[in-house]
């Protein structure tokens, strides 16, 4: 008998000291609440549910990983403060995980429930403490929630030139490196077609090659939806773990969430909570941070505080060079001509480039045809009619000047040397077979030579063509360019 009487007072005893800290925990609460707001209160602390004191130290459960680490790496400090400040016998906090399956669910008329539910096994710290680095995990796309990676866009097949260079850097040093300091966030940036999204998949490509790391890559749209369809189905919790429980998250497109506060808003709290903890960003867009007027100023800060590198405009011989790289993979011979007539004439979208001449080999392959500039400009017709425009005899002498690598003002000039003189014979020709101007007009653009000049230039590279294939071919070059 004395011992259920023993029995009946442990339980009393148990029951008197949950009634005790179910007090002092409500007045933490109401002093959390007033610190950082109703909202922030609700979402990160309101389902803290409190265990049992053993010595000095108190134990709090959460029902999760993320909500457990979050509230230890922002609130841990000053739960132990507040704690100790209601019973000063308290002089640690441990933050544990509960089971979801046996953890009681949140009273709707309190705010701080205070049974102790059953606990996860693992591995926890006690509070203040360092962030627990957690045990590395299997490489893996987070295919559930984010889209895959393109298998071709590696480091390899990206082609470096100046215009890309500081980017393509960049983005092998977080492939390298993840979250080194000043690299993170990365954002890169640059027009449509320049390789942002290469760089991108490269990244994620390298890092589960080499590293035992989750990736999830995204458009900002796909995050949208995805943000979406969580408040929809009342999960936005497990959303937010989800995203947050990544080690490397790449954004593209980010442009995308202009004028969408609520997902920017949700962005900024996943893009901190990331950071925090020592994941790695990487976010792409069409312009820098500081020109994507329709974010919020905090999160156009956060976005710039890391590494920018923008893609500049492709040059020529960048253009040349991609083009190579793929007319060599495709085991397709394209002539260096041809190739130079499309970087010349397609100068603002790798992406058509690429497109341009991926339509030719599968013309050559499927015809049995070689690739020739006839054939290029009949197959691209559609494409090169796009980038029409009114032949003026200034372009004419542009075009022609950067060919022969000659100043433009030698066109005008008095110099009679053959280097000057022989490519002012053609652009004379070309003005008369590609413009309506008269014989005098051409003439008075060219430094105010009389219409026989003119004459006697269009005689005279009608001539050498006739009698130099290779001088035929670069006329000819220069009027398809100029024409198509």
């Amino acid at each position: 008998m004395t011992g259920g009487l023993e029995g009946y007072d442990a339980v009393a005893e148990a029951n008197a000291q949950k009634s005790v800290l179910a007090i002092h925990w409500s007045r933490i609460c109401e002093r959390l609440k007033a610190e950082v707001g109703e909202v922030e209160y609700r979402t990160w602390l309101r389902q803290i549910t409190v265990g049992p004191v053993e010595e000095d130290e108190i134990t709090l459960y959460l029902p999760t990983r993320f909500l457990r680490d979050w509230v230890r790496g922002q609130y841990g400090d000053r739960l132990g403060t507040l704690w100790n400040a209601e019973v000063p016998a308290i002089r640690r906090v441990e933050l544990q995980v509960a089971r979801a399956d046996t953890a009681p669910p949140a009273p709707e008329g309190e705010d701080a429930p205070v049974s102790a539910p059953a606990v996860a096994r693992e591995k926890v710290v006690s509070m203040p403490a360092a962030p627990v680095v957690d045990e590395p995990r299997q490489a893996e796309v987070r295919t559930d929630l984010a889209a895959p990676l393109d298998p071709r866009f590696t480091f390899d097949t990206f082609v470096v030139g100046k215009p890309n260079e500081f980017a393509y850097a960049c983005a092998r040093r977080v492939a390298e490196r993840p979250s080194s300091p000043g690299f993170n966030p990365l954002f890169l940036y640059g027009g449509v077609g320049l390789g942002k999204t290469h760089l991108m998949h490269a990244i994620g490509a390298e890092l589960l090659r080499e590293g035992r790391v989750s990736v999830a890559y995204m458009s900002a749209e796909k995050f949208m939806y995805r943000f979406i369809a969580a408040i929809r189905s009342q999960s936005t919790m497990e959303f937010k773990e989800q995203l947050r429980s990544v080690d490397v998250l790449m954004i593209d497109d980010l442009q995308f969430l202009i004028g969408k506060d609520n997902t920017q808003e949700e962005f900024f709290h996943t893009f901190n909570a990331l950071v925090d903890a020592g994941r790695q960003i990487v976010v792409s867009a069409d312009k820098s941070p500081s020109d994507l007027s329709g974010l919020e100023d905090r999160l156009r800060t956060r976005l710039g505080c890391g590494m920018v590198a923008d893609i500049h405009a492709t040059t020529f011989e960048l253009r040349i060079s991609i083009l190579e790289a793929k007319a060599s993979a495709s085991g397709v011979v394209v002539p260096a001509k041809v190739l130079e007539f499309l970087a010349h004439k397609i100068t603002s979208n790798v992406r058509e480039l690429e497109g341009a001449l991926n339509r030719l080999i599968a013309h050559a392959n499927l015809f049995g045809r070689s690739v020739t500039l006839e054939a290029t400009q009949d197959v691209l017709h559609d494409i090169l009619k796009a980038h029409d425009r009114r032949v003026t005899i200034e372009e004419i002498q542009r075009k022609v000047a950067e060919h022969w690598n000659i100043r433009l003002t030698d066109m005008s000039s008095a110099r009679r040397a053959r280097a000057v003189a022989r490519p002012r014979q053609v652009a004379m020709y070309l003005a008369k077979q590609l413009t309506s101007r008269s014989l005098p007009e051409i003439g008075r653009k060219f430094g105010n030579r009389d219409h026989t000049t003119v004459m006697h230039a269009v005689s005279r590279v009608t001539e050498l063509m006739e009698q130099d294939p290779a001088f035929a071919e670069d006329v000819e070059l220069l009027r398809r360019m100029l024409e198509s």
